[in-house]
């Protein structure tokens, strides 16, 4: 062996020898007398000015923290920069994991908005072409209230709290009638002198729209309009609300206010072994846990009740994705138009009935002046309502709207795209977002866990207990629920952050409120032990009503798992685990009737009513 040879193996075995002294490679005291590897460490991480640190290791520092009774490389002002530190990568840490949850939620939020943006703009197009077609003498002066109507619509379909389709839909017509009964019931009220007539129909159209409920001159259709929409619009409106909440619940948690006890714990854990110079050191994962679980306890609380709102999502997702129901929105939308043909149709049935009911609450009108007829060129005679009991006289109704518009209830229009995604439709996006949200039911549960797994970069066979280092840490890890602090050993918690608690308290509030307003508050409370037994699949969620166009992929099956930690026996009851079916037939929103008895009459069959009313009506007596 050659003298070269033989001096490095000498060098091997002093390196080794060296390596077996430490407790770990890359774990070298401070004790060694020098502070440049913590110096190093204290730069890389921007902590604070890197003149902070001694350049060695020495004692009667008044630590609050990092205290043991060798030297240490650590500073009081060390300490508060560590403090700092800990709260900056910690709000950073919670940003990097919720930022891909973010982008879900504002992605899709935004995209169903679009759509719905687009369905109410096609069918406020589509009604209003029924003035234009129908009831010229409406045309120009309805599109006000028809824009107005579809406006709330989409109020409503964003979630907006405000808003009311009940309101919506009574505002419309009380619009619409003073229109209705001086153009179609009494059109020679329009051709008195400017000045009277402007006096005369404001202050008639006020009382016209006072007395309306009283004359009931749309019959049922303003009450069978709000049920449609009232039904078919609901999943849509409880997920637009759902999704702006679920987006305030994670900023919420990336805003969580860390407790300086909380701070000392997390300073322990990373940092208090810098000041022995251990950088490279990794903290326990028990450890870890305790620490992490303590310091979010208000997002762990949020837990169970942010797993029944993924829940719901997904079932919300399905709804609108399974072809019934999504036809059950478009189609809704589309019978607009028929709602509204049928009601002025109600009217001008009912012609001398309400004329002479409003005359006695608003009192006669004047009479009026010849005028062309718009739909031939021989000029006629129009005076007051009561003309229309004239023997001499003709009811002349608009022509019904164009067949191709109605009568084709099973077609649904397309969806205009979202501008990302021309091929996107409303049942694609429902399928994408309910497989997409599935992966986050038990994010907030599992968070300090989460935290704790980027900690843990290098597998070693010692870590940090908080006061030395060890193979094992010795301390019981507690669990994640405020109950559960009162046995750490790391920390002491006695209260969650309350803008956490009050953020609980309204995401708690919503799911049980749109369980109610949806109808499945009770259907969810009966279905446990159905569930248990096994169960079967509803109308509408088999694979007929998947196409390759789709992608349909199986999702929410085998996601009911219960066994996972942080599932509480309130959110099963509250919400049942996702499916790919829907609610069960009596919850679902109903199929819209686009059809009505006013359609099926025939023009020749109504001219024979009108004419036997007349004759019935010249022999009443006078």
């Amino acid at each position: 062996m050659f003298p070269d040879d033989i001096q490095s193996v000498h060098l091997v075995w002093v390196i080794l020898l060296c390596f077996a002294l430490l407790p770990e490679a890359g774990c070298r005291s401070a004790d060694a007398g020098s502070c440049h590897e913590v110096k190093i460490a204290y730069m890389m991480r921007q902590i604070g000015p890197v003149d902070l640190v001694p350049e060695r290791p020495g004692t009667g520092e008044p630590l609050r923290v990092c205290v043991h009774t060798g030297p240490s490389c650590c500073t009081s002002k060390m300490e508060d920069s560590y403090m700092a530190a800990v709260r900056s990568e910690m709000q950073h840490k919670m940003r990097s994991y919720s930022s891909e949850l973010k982008y879900l939620i504002e992605g899709h939020k935004k995209a169903y908005q679009e759509t719905f943006e687009s369905l109410v703009s096609f069918t406020s197009n589509l009604t209003s072409t029924l003035f234009d077609s129908a009831y010229s003498a409406l045309a120009s002066d309805c599109r006000p209230p028809v824009f107005q109507l579809f406006s709330d619509i989409k109020r409503h379909l964003s979630g907006d709290v405000n808003s009311s389709l009940n309101n919506a839909v009574r505002q419309f017509y009380n619009d619409l009638f003073p229109l209705v009964y001086r153009r179609l019931l009494n059109p020679g009220i329009g051709h008195m002198s400017a000045m009277s007539h402007s006096t005369f129909s404001t202050n008639h159209d006020d009382c016209l729209r006072l007395t309306q409920q009283d004359v009931n001159p749309f019959g049922p259709h303003p009450r069978l309009l709000i049920n449609s929409l009232s039904h078919a619009l609901g999943p849509g409106r409880a997920l637009s609300r759902l999704l702006k909440l679920a987006g305030e619940v994670v900023n919420s948690t990336e805003k969580v206010m860390l407790t300086r006890e909380c701070g000392r714990g997390l300073v322990k854990m990373q940092y208090c072994p810098h000041c022995r110079g251990l950088t490279l050191i990794r903290p326990c994962t028990a450890l870890c846990n305790n620490v992490m679980r303590g310091c979010l306890v208000g997002v762990s609380e949020l837990g169970a009740p942010w797993g029944s709102l993924v829940v719901l999502l997904q079932r919300l997702a399905a709804t609108l994705a399974t072809s019934s129901n999504h036809n059950s929105m478009e189609l809704a939308l589309l019978a607009v138009r028929n709602h509204v043909n049928d009601a002025i149709l109600h009217t001008q049935l009912h012609g001398p009935r309400i004329t002479a009911t409003v005359e006695k609450v608003c009192g006669p009108q004047v009479p009026g002046h010849v005028t062309m007829d718009t739909r031939s060129s021989q000029p006629h005679v129009e005076t007051r309502a009561t003309l229309l009991t004239s023997e001499k006289s003709g009811l002349t109704l608009p022509p019904s709207p164009p067949r191709h518009l109605w009568t084709d209830s099973k077609k649904s229009f397309p969806l205009k795209a979202s501008k990302g995604d021309k091929s996107r439709s409303l049942k694609k996006l429902s399928r994408e977002f309910e497989i997409s949200i599935q992966r986050y039911q038990w994010f907030l549960s599992e968070l300090p866990e989460m935290l704790c797994e980027s900690e843990m970069e290098v597998e070693q066979h010692t870590c940090w207990s908080g006061e030395d280092v060890v193979e094992s840490y010795a301390d019981h890890v507690v669990g994640s629920t405020l109950k559960a602090q009162k046995e750490n050993p790391e920390m002491s918690i006695r209260h969650t952050d309350p803008a956490l608690k009050e953020v609980k308290q309204r995401l708690e509030q919503l799911i049980q409120e749109l369980l109610v307003d949806l109808g499945w508050a009770s259907q969810n409370r009966g279905r446990g032990k159905e569930e248990d037994g096994g169960s079967t699949q509803t109308d509408g969620s088999s694979g007929d009503n998947c196409d390759d166009e789709d992608g349909c992929k199986a999702s929410g099956e085998g996601s009911g798992d219960d066994s996972l930690s942080g599932r509480s026996p309130e959110t099963k009851d509250m919400v049942s685990p996702p499916r790919r079916t829907v609610p069960p037939a009596q919850n679902s929103p109903p199929q819209v009737a686009v059809h009505s008895s006013a359609h099926t009459i025939t023009f020749e069959q109504l001219t024979l009513v009108i004419l036997l009313l007349l004759m019935l009506s010249s022999w009443e007596p006078r």
